[in-house]
């Protein structure tokens, strides 16, 4: 993420609060509306920008995601042009600390500001 964003490490620590995840996103797989997860997503990201300057005070520069690569295959995230930026390592965070979960997802980043 840092290389895509042209941040170093100082800047990542700085900025990422600017940087919204998108912790969790599931369809249940007897919903079948055609187009509904890139549909659901792309209104998101209308709306997000603003809602979360109207709530906390500024705009974030991107959504990120992860997507287990065990059981899916981020397949809504591509359709919904999010970029794809390579795979974890198997870790975690919780807080500030990170740890070993052996559980390799994919990221995903969706630019809100082209700059």
């Amino acid at each position: 993420m840092e290389s895509f964003l042209g941040w170093g490490s100082r800047d990542l620590e700085e900025k990422r609060h600017l940087i919204v995840n998108n912790f969790r996103f599931l369809i249940l797989p007897w919903v079948k509306v055609q187009n509904l997860g890139s549909k659901v997503l792309g209104d998101v990201v209308n709306v997000l920008t603003e809602d979360w300057r109207r709530i906390y005070g500024y705009s974030p520069i991107a959504i990120e995601t992860f997507v287990d690569a065990e059981n899916f295959k981020g397949t809504v995230y591509r359709a919904a042009n999010w970029i794809y930026l390579g795979q974890t390592e198997g870790k975690g965070r919780q807080g500030l600390n990170y740890f070993f979960h052996g559980r390799v997802r994919h990221y995903y980043i969706y630019p809100l500001k082209r700059d």
